[in-house]
Order: C-alpha cells, then structure tokens, then sequence
C-alpha cells in the first residue's frame, strides 16, 4: 500500500524566505499560458495579438489570485472569515477554489474586452485552452502539499494512498492525481484539439466549461468532502453543485454558437 511521501512544501529556502511548491506550481501555469498563447497569437484568425496576450497575462494573474480566494472564503467559509475578515488576505495558509478562479477570471476578460473593443467571446475562445495546465499544475501542489486528499479506498486498489495528514492510517483515493489528470491533462487535450481550427463565436468557451464542469463533478465522488462542510443536498458535495451551473453554462454556450452560426449561415 502507498503512503503519502509527506513532502517539504518548501521547495528554495534562502534565508528567512521560502518559495513554497504550491506557489511554484502558479508559476508554472502562468508561464505555460504565455507560452501556448504565443503560438496562438501567431494565427491572426483568433484575433488577439501578443500586446493582448501580454495584458491578458496581467489580467488574468490578477482574476486568478483574487477570485480564487475570495471564491473560497465565500462559497467554503464565510462565517469564518466574517469574524476573522483580516485572515482573509493570509494566502500563504491555503485556501483557494477554482470556480471562484473562473469568475475571477470571466470578471477580468469582461474588463480586457470592454477596454480594448473586443468580443468577449473571441478573447475567451483565445484563453480557453490556456487554462487547463495551471489547473494540472495547482492539483500537483494540492498532491505535493498532502492536502484536499480523496474518500477511503478499497485495501484491494493498487494506488489507494495513506495521508497521514488526514489524521488516520486509511488508504484513500489520491484524488488530486486524479483531477490534475482530468480538469488538467484530460482537458487540456480536448479544447486544445477543438480549437484547432475556426469554431463558432463562443463554442470553445463552451466546451471549456462543459468539459471541466463534467469532469470535477465526477472526480467529487472520489474527493473527501470539506470537513467544515461535509455533504449537502442529493448527498452531493459543494463541489458538485457549483459545477451544475457551469456545466448548464457549457451547454448553453455551445448551443448559442452553433444556433448562430447557422443564422449567419
């Protein structure tokens, strides 16, 4: 059976300054990003340039970090952080969440878009595929921080993990692998591929949310649910829920660009 290597999170230490993995690990999507959105840039047809890509980068460091905390204090702890409002700006504890990431992120496309004169929806097409290898990257942190750990596993399962930071000697799922091979990899390769060629105003942006939305909600029933929250409503975790919206988001989406097309058509 596998046991957790309990990492340093620590990755460089110099002096009293520690570069923590995780953090390393929002470098590295934010890095990627720029690098694929180079070579996306050199096809003219998308419609953002490199002086977009460069703002863009700026922008959506910005919506990622901020939405992504605040999505966390206010879908996954609000009373705490009602009475303790000052820890809401101690990022180095932890706590982040990814759909409060993509409004974070929606907020400052809509904000790009409205200042340089362009489509929403083109520069979402553009930054689509450009999002799922940070979520691949920050699912490794969440693995190499021995956090956000899965339901218990069956002894039998080849790859069921102990995390002793879960406070037992239980073998569970390591559900983060999991998610950095489905919101990340798996992803990645699918709206990468659909976007290959031209599709209709707002149909990758689409398939993004559809996609990633699909497959969270099924990763959740391997993921142990928030202690502080634990299941709600359908025996469904808070996870689950908010991806509702963005998988109906996704539907409705493909169904508009599609629906348009065929009227320019």
């Amino acid at each position: 059976m596998l046991v957790h290597p309990q990492f340093d999170p620590i990755a460089i230490q110099i002096g009293p300054l520690g570069i923590h993995w995780y953090g390393l690990m929002y470098l590295l999507g934010f890095a990627l990003f720029f690098l694929l959105g180079l070579y996306r840039c050199r096809q003219t047809w998308r419609g953002v340039t490199r002086t977009d890509l460069e703002d863009l980068l700026f922008y959506g460091m910005v919506g990622v970090i901020v939405g992504g905390r605040l999505g966390f204090v206010l879908f996954y702890q609000p009373e705490f952080y009602l009475t303790h409002p000052l820890n809401i700006f101690y990022v180095w504890e932890g706590g982040m969440s990814a759909h409060g990431g993509f409004i974070g992120v929606i907020c400052a496309i809509l904000l790009f878009s409205w200042l340089k004169k362009l489509s929403p929806l083109t520069v979402g097409d553009f930054v689509a595929p450009l999002v799922p290898l940070g979520f691949f990257f920050g699912r490794m942190g969440n693995f190499i921080n021995g956090e956000l750990w899965g339901r218990v596993a069956d002894q039998s399962l080849p790859w069921a993990m102990i995390f002793p930071q879960a406070g037992d000697e239980v073998p569970r799922h390591p559900s983060q692998l999991y998610e950095a091979g489905i919101e990340g990899l798996l992803l990645f390769a699918v709206v990468w591929i659909y976007s290959l060629k031209p599709r209709p105003k707002g149909a990758v942006s689409g398939m993004f949310f559809l996609v990633y939305g699909l497959g969270r909600f099924i990763v959740e029933f391997f993921r142990e649910p928030d202690s502080y929250l634990g299941l709600q409503a359908l025996s469904l975790s808070r996870g689950q829920w908010l991806c509702v919206p963005m998988i109906l988001a996704g539907i409705a989406f493909l169904a508009y660009a599609y629906r348009q097309k065929k009227v320019n058509d």
